[in-house]
């Protein structure tokens, strides 16, 4: 498959961003800490019956436990542990990519990631205060550099549950599993900066009516699938 970006043209903008001062001012034109913790609580209450209801679905098909763990890296590169409901099987391991036609994926968790019913949970982050509703999509660590100006700029804002980039790439999955080379490398060496990119991109010019629009989009996609 071809390039999806040059890296030259993605460090190409790194000369026209914001200094990390002005991006962490964006930020704070995004929806206000207060509104993500109102939002999130008042999910948590209305889905808690559902999210109870799933997790016994989780535990009947596929056994324990019925939530997943993953490191990933929030806001000034500090580690957090983002919790989503179980979509692969217990007991297998494999890369941290994941195609459509991952075999490690259960029947339920099909269903569960196509509806992102699977991050019912990660508002429990969002009220914790390691992600936010809206920001960049957190990533694990071992796919985090920090020498990168890219992340520098992007990780001086708290991570989100969506953003832009997020429902562009919403069958990212799917893509994955049309790339004829190995999708690791087709992920950090094309489809990451790419997405790096967007990331700052949004950020630079980032408003409390841009957030709300993200949250208006991420909810008609979820509803369409």
């Amino acid at each position: 498959m071809s390039s999806t970006l040059s890296n030259e043209s993605v460090f190409a903008t790194h000369a026209e961003m914001l200094s990390a001062n002005e991006l962490a001012e964006r930020a704070r034109r995004g929806i206000p800490r207060w509104a993500d913790v109102s939002i999130a609580l008042l999910v948590l209450i209305i889905a808690s019956p559902l999210i109870a209801v799933l997790a016994v679905l989780i535990a009947l098909t596929s056994g324990m436990p019925v939530f997943f763990r993953q490191q990933r890296v929030g806001v000034g590169f500090r580690p957090f542990s983002m919790v989503k409901l179980r979509t692969m099987s217990a007991t297998q391991i494999g890369p941290k990519v994941t195609r459509k036609d991952d075999p490690r994926i259960t029947r339920l968790g099909r269903f569960l990631r196509q509806t992102k019913l699977d991050e019912l949970p990660t508002f429990w982050n969002v009220l914790r205060g390691d992600i936010a509703l809206v920001g960049p999509r957190p990533e694990v660590p071992e796919y985090v550099n920090e020498n990168d100006p890219l992340w520098q700029a992007v990780l001086t804002v708290r991570p989100g549950l969506t953003d832009p980039v997020t429902i562009s790439l919403r069958n990212e999955e799917e893509l994955l599993a049309r790339v004829e080379s190995d999708p690791h490398t087709f992920y950090v060496n094309e489809l990451q900066p790419a997405k790096l990119k967007g990331y700052v991109d949004y950020l630079q010019k980032r408003t409390l009516r841009s957030d709300i629009r993200v949250l208006g989009r991420t909810v008609t996609a979820i509803i369409g699938a």
